[in-house]
This record gives C-alpha cells, sequence and structure tokens, in this order.
C-alpha cells in the first residue's frame, strides 16, 4: 500500500525548482499558476533566496506547485492514500482528485497572504520542544498560555503563541526536552490566525469539488475524509487548528501501508515517518526531489500501489 506525502511551510529550499524547469511544459504550467496565486512561481522557485521564500504569502504556493507539479509525473491511479503537513493538505487534496490543481493552487495563494497578514498584527513566532515527555511537554505550553500547534510525533511539538510566552518556556523548558525558535513569521495554526480562517473561509465555499479518488487523511485528526466539501471545511479550519501530524502517521501505520513517497522539496516528512514508523513493518521511504529521482519513484509506486483499502473510493 502506497502513501505519498505532500511537505508544508519550512521544507522549502532555494533554486529548488530549477531541474524541474527541464521537463516540457514545465515552466508554462508555473507561469500560469502564477497568474493564479498572485506571486512569480519561476522566480521564487528557481532565483529567490532564502529569505525571499522564507514569506508566507510566498512559500505557500510555492510548495502546492512544486506538490502538484512533481505529482503530475507520477501514475497516481496506483497510489492509495495521501496525506499533507498543513498547507500542504492544499496539494494532497488536488492530489487525490478533490479540487482541481488550480483551485488548489489559488486557495495556497490566498491562505499564504491571509496568514501573513494576520502575523502583522501583533508579534508572535513559534518554537520547536524535542523530546521530554509529551504530556509534560503539553502542560508547559499551556503554562505559558501557549497553543501546541504542531504534534509532529516522533518527539516534536511545536508551541506557538506570544513571543513573550515562548521566551519564558525557553528559560523554563520541560524536563529532558530542547526548544528551538523557528524563524517564521508568527503562530501558525493557532487563534492568532483567525482572520485569515475567515478570509479564506470566505471563498472556500465557491470552489466546485467532488469526492476524493483515494483515500485523503486530514491533519484535524488523521481520519480518512470520504465527503469532497467535508475536506475543504477541514482545509479552512486547519488555518487556526493543531495539525496532528503524529495521529495521521498513526493512521498510515493502521492502514498497513508499506512504502512511502515524499514530494518536492522532500525530507522533513520523511524523516519524522522514518523515526516514529520503525521496527518490522516500517515503510519503505523514497524522497522526490528532482526529476533525476523520478524513477525510484515510479519503482516505489509500481511495488507498492494499487491496493485500495477496503471501501475506499478508487
Amino acid at each position: 500500500m502506497l502513501a505519498v506525502l505532500s511537505p508544508g511551510q519550512g521544507s522549502q529550499k532555494p533554486g529548488f525548482l530549477i531541474p524541474w524547469l527541464d521537463l516540457p511544459g514545465a515552466e508554462t504550467k508555473l507561469r500560469w499558476w502564477s497568474a493564479l496565486a498572485g506571486v512569480d512561481l519561476v522566480h521564487l522557485g528557481t532565483e529567490a533566496g532564502a529569505e525571499e521564500i522564507k514569506d508566507t504569502a510566498r512559500t505557500q504556493p510555492l510548495l502546492v506547485a512544486a506538490s502538484l507539479l512533481a505529482a503530475g509525473r507520477l501514475p497516481l491511479e496506483r497510489v492509495d492514500v495521501v496525506a499533507g503537513h498543513s498547507v500542504g493538505e492544499l496539494g494532497a487534496t488536488a492530489i487525490a482528485g478533490v479540487l482541481p490543481a488550480e483551485a488548489a493552487i489559488a486557495l495556497a495563494g490566498v491562505r499564504g497572504r491571509e496568514m501573513a497578514a494576520a502575523c502583522a498584527l501583533e508579534p508572535t513566532g513559534m518554537s520547536a520542544v524535542l523530546g521530554g515527555d509529551p504530556e509534560e511537554v503539553l502542560a508547559a505550553i499551556d503554562k505559558q498560555g501557549l497553543h501546541p500547534a504542531n504534534r509532529n510525533g516522533a518527539g516534536q511539538i511545536v508551541a506557538a503563541g506570544s513571543l513573550d510566552g515562548l521566551a519564558r518556556l525557553a528559560a523554563e523548558p520541560p524536563a529532558k526536552a530542547r526548544i528551538i525558535a523557528l524563524q517564521v513569521a508568527g503562530a501558525f495554526h493557532t487563534p492568532y490566525m483567525a482572520p485569515a480562517e475567515a478570509a479564506l473561509d470566505a471563498i472556500a465555499g465557491g470552489v466546485t469539488v467532488t469526492g476524493p479518488a483515494r483515500t485523503l487523511l486530514s491533519d484535524l485528526d488523521g481520519a480518512a475524509v470520504t465527503d469532497g466539501g467535508d475536506m475543504v471545511r477541514r482545509l479552512v479550519r486547519q488555518v487556526t487548528a493543531p495539525v496532528r501530524w503524529d495521529l495521521v502517521m498513526r493512521t498510515l501505520a493502521g492502514l498497513g501501508v508499506t512504502g512511502v513517497l515524499e514530494l518536492p522539496p522532500a525530507g522533513t516528512l520523511a524523516g519524522l515517518v522514518k523515526r516514529e514508523l520503525k521496527g518490522e513493518g516500517a515503510p519503505e521511504i523514497v524522497t522526490l526531489n528532482t526529476p533525476d529521482d523520478l524513477p525510484a519513484a515510479q519503482d516505489l509506486i509500481a511495488r507498492h500501489g494499487g491496493h485500495p483499502i477496503e471501501g475506499a473510493p478508487r
């Protein structure tokens, strides 16, 4: 059983789309998607530096475009399960057949702009908490008035909220835990993003959706979503709700996934899966970063894909 994963913000690297533009039709498609997203995806994926592509308004549509560009070179009819981390859910939802690619790109553009605007309303941030007892970590986050924005599994929880609260958390870390401040614009996946959620909600209802063609997992609770309209509502809610990647990985294990393919820019989610789903029965993992990786990705799909879950859409 084969799962395809679409990464989220923070996985981008300067110039990571350069090799993809050598493929026929890739640059033309990116220029069309740029018009829909309101940002120059070709420039951002090839010439822009790290600081420019760290901008939330630019990063989010860039990541969704990268996932969809690479997915278009794969035999998706053999993919059994799809999931995405944070904004990566938009790419995953399109790969599942719920949204047209153009709608996913346009929504990513709006999402990125509105979340950037929400970040500018007051100074907030995020810090990764690595290690420690999970319940103690969550208690420490709550004590400082912060939110567990990402529960990523593999001993990683991301705290988000006021800069003062993050400073207090760093000064009083939970036992056996390390605190690493993240270079982000604000407190994503918390109530601070409420204006962005409202803005996305105002337009999401106008998008034409269909039911998923393959099993689609949600970051809200790790559940398989069978209704396209429900998935879009979940995408909107996810702007202020925590990313429960730990539950997504638990579902991947429960479904018996044997192969995992991460789309570009790949590495982050593959690392989490490798650390969390280890030992006997651990899935084979392939990261797709350049067109040179396509043969390995296609081979993984050929060997592990095409085994739909009983009762799942196909």
